[in-house]
């Protein structure tokens, strides 16, 4: 075969691999063998035609791609959490912080409606919780709550109950973020109301001290879980110059990688509230490391860190890819 024809023969396809990279792993290695006939066939015919070394470029090109994309999934977990959650989580720090007011809103709502409605407490927690509360109150043992389960069984339902609670919220996104900010407004309202009323008891402190040694991480979670649900619908109503359903699919995907992580958070928040808030008796010291342990991964991984790592220069890319700063 000619030069000129084999050239006019393949170029159309040559082109397609250059302008067109493959994703999809059996397609790349398609083209790898497919290059790899005809720059056998180049080699043997016109060996030093700059054919030759076009195809070898283009063949080079794919390895480079199929061993470096090996390399890179050795390392994807360590990434995922050192480097793309941390810069996804920075992308939306506008949310977080809208999310995060949000939720205090309505945690300053609930504590004031308490405080001037005695029922509204029992209207928000139940009278059977309440009155329990009382009782143990009166009994000298007011967190008794915590103690009253077995510490196995009271952790894999907390766990199970507080995922069950974050999922919730996030799909609740997908309604136009209606639903997300519905379980913002109810768990505000719950949390600042229960909160006031250890307050009005006397018991502010102890409350605080034994309360958010699993309360940190669960509401932060939780806060954390309605950003998520919010940034799920973003890409719907704020497509920016995409197609509204390709700009949902993208912030979906985002809104689930940050899920991802809360997995652990709420696994370790039901542990404390299973195994440690029980001993309310616990050292002065040992909440207090606790709280400031909790409250410093809350702040520092998700807020801090994220800013850090883009002030040196790291940048998410398009494909997830993390783009380094040049040194």
């Amino acid at each position: 075969m000619r030069e000129s024809t084999f050239i006019k023969k393949n170029l159309q396809r040559w082109k397609k691999y250059q302008d067109q990279p493959a994703e999809d792993p059996d397609e790349m290695a398609e083209r790898f063998t497919s290059l790899l006939d005809d720059l056998a066939y180049a080699k043997t015919f016109y060996s030093f035609s700059k054919v030759t070394s076009y195809i070898n470029s283009l063949a080079a090109t794919i390895y480079h791609s199929i061993y470096g994309n090996r390399k890179e999934q050795d390392g994807r977990f360590r990434n995922f959490f050192k480097y793309e959650l941390p810069l996804l989580f920075r992308k939306y720090h506008g949310l977080f912080l809208f999310t995060f007011l949000f939720f205090l809103l309505f945690f300053i709502i609930g504590a004031f409606s308490a405080a001037h409605d005695e029922t509204f407490v029992r209207g928000i927690m139940g009278d059977e919780y309440v009155s329990m509360t009382e009782q143990n109150i009166n009994n000298g043992d007011p967190f008794g709550v915590y103690k009253q389960e077995n510490e196995l069984v009271m952790f894999l339902r907390i766990a199970l109950n507080n995922i069950t609670v974050a999922m919730r919220t996030f799909i609740g996104g997908i309604f136009f973020g209606i639903g997300t900010l519905w379980y913002m407004v109810d768990t505000g309202v719950m949390v600042g109301s229960f909160q006031y009323y250890f307050f009005a008891k006397g018991l502010g402190f102890k409350s605080v001290l034994v309360i958010w040694i699993h309360g940190t991480l669960e509401i932060s979670a939780i806060v954390i879980a309605g950003c998520a649900g919010l940034v799920l619908i973003s890409g719907f109503i704020f497509p920016g110059t995409r197609k509204r359903l390709d700009a949902l699919k993208k912030t979906a995907r985002d809104g689930i990688k940050i899920m991802i992580t809360l997995v652990p958070i709420f696994t370790v928040a039901a542990f404390l509230e299973g195994f440690v808030t029980r001993h309310t008796a616990m050292p002065l010291s040992a909440s207090i490391s606790i709280l400031v342990i909790s409250l410093t991964f809350i702040i520092g991984y998700f807020i801090v860190y994220p800013i850090y790592l883009h002030k040196k220069g790291y940048k998410l890319g398009p494909k997830a890819n993390i783009i380094k700063p040049v040194k």
